[in-house]
């Protein structure tokens, strides 16, 4: 049987639509539509995705997991490795684009097919690799978790992220699930406790390091929302300073490796959070930058004009900073870790504008009832 077929056959047994397949690969179903006919050669990475994929069976079907085993061969070989690495390496990717509950629901299934890869015989080379995934995994859970208001969940996933750090000696991942305890601390408003996560973080990952140069982003917004306007500054400078000459990284969309153009967006953030005057100008920068961008980043624009909108309100502008945030609202993008954002800005526009305020206010509810 060719490639192409082999694919389409484990698929249909395991009972998995192709449009199910594409949505969690990241491939469209064209494209697989024509790999599985065989009028495309069968790329070693869309191989891996349906590995990863299929290796949890739906619906009790075994036949998937039978398939696994023989394209892998019972070995945890390098090639093994090398695709669920580059299957982790997806899934951050997909980070700002997917939403944090079918994430989560990739995210599992790969770390299932883990730990079955962890109970076999392997070097001790390849029982770290396994691990330095699993701990991976396990901090972009936590991060899901936090996304949908799971605390307890996000907790565990976190404890587990740090345990298989440590046990692996990563120094990365450790210092990546503090940066991620002080985002969680920022969003409950916990301001102190969120600068000390962050500079415990920034003092942990190695040097000049994509969790390095976050931790310090994250410690100068927490510092902002404490109203420590020297801390904030120093923490700006720090980060304009790792940033300069910085290259975009291979793939500036995945979530643990910093992209230069970030900065600009958490500078506009941080003033905003400061009451810099200057936050309206900077935000207004950042968000036609972004809209003109070649690659569009709906997340991190919704965020930069939220970012607007506070500004706004600072600014004693209501009106525009109501109908600012109302794209926003309505775009439907927005997650439970945003929402106190949004009540944020909502509370400043009813101080000068009820009617703009109750108008934003029930928009949200009827775009996220929960």
């Amino acid at each position: 049987m060719e490639p192409g077929a082999q694919l389409r056959a484990a698929r249909e047994a395991a009972r998995v639509t192709l449009r199910e397949i594409a949505r969690r690969t990241h491939y469209s179903p064209a494209y697989l539509s024509l790999i599985e006919s065989g009028k495309r050669p069968v790329p070693r990475e869309v191989a891996a995705a349906y590995n990863l994929v299929l290796g949890e069976p739906l619906d009790g079907e075994q036949a998937g997991a039978e398939w696994i085993a023989r394209v892998a061969a019972s070995d945890v070989g390098g090639d093994t490795l090398d695709r669920l690495e580059l299957a982790v390496d997806d899934l951050a990717a997909a980070y700002s684009t997917t939403p944090p509950a079918d994430l989560l629901a990739d995210i599992r299934r790969h770390l299932g097919y883990t730990a079955r890869l962890l109970d076999g015989k392997m070097t001790l080379v390849q029982h770290r690799r396994l691990l330095v995934n699993a701990g991976w995994l396990s901090l972009l859970a936590g991060t899901c978790h936090i996304d949908l208001d799971e605390l307890p969940s996000a907790a565990a996933r976190l404890k587990a992220a740090s345990d298989i750090a440590k046990e692996s000696e990563h120094t990365e991942i450790s210092a990546w699930t503090l940066e991620t305890r002080a985002w969680q601390r920022l969003i409950n408003r916990e301001f102190a406790a969120a600068a000390e996560l962050s500079e415990a973080a920034r003092d942990l990952a190695p040097a000049d390091s994509s969790a390095y140069i976050q931790a310090t982003a994250q410690q100068g917004r927490a510092l902002a929302r404490l109203g420590d306007s020297a801390g904030t500054y120093r923490a700006l400078r720090k980060v304009a300073r790792l940033v300069s000459g910085m290259r975009t990284p291979d793939r500036p969309e995945h979530h643990f490796r910093y992209d230069p153009a970030k900065a600009d967006t958490y500078v506009a953030t941080t003033l905003s959070w400061l009451g810099d005057p200057a936050a309206e100008v900077y935000a207004r920068n950042v968000v036609a930058d972004l809209e003109r961008s070649p690659s569009i980043r709906p997340r991190r624009i919704a965020m930069a004009n939220l970012d607007l909108g506070l500004a706004l309100v600072a600014a004693n502008k209501p009106e525009e900073a109501a109908d600012v945030t109302l794209n926003v609202v309505v775009g439907g993008r927005l997650v439970p870790s945003h929402y106190w954002r949004v009540s944020e800005i909502v509370s400043g526009i009813d101080q000068r504008d009820e009617h703009s305020a109750a108008t934003l206010r029930e928009a949200f509810h009827d775009t996220y009832p929960a």
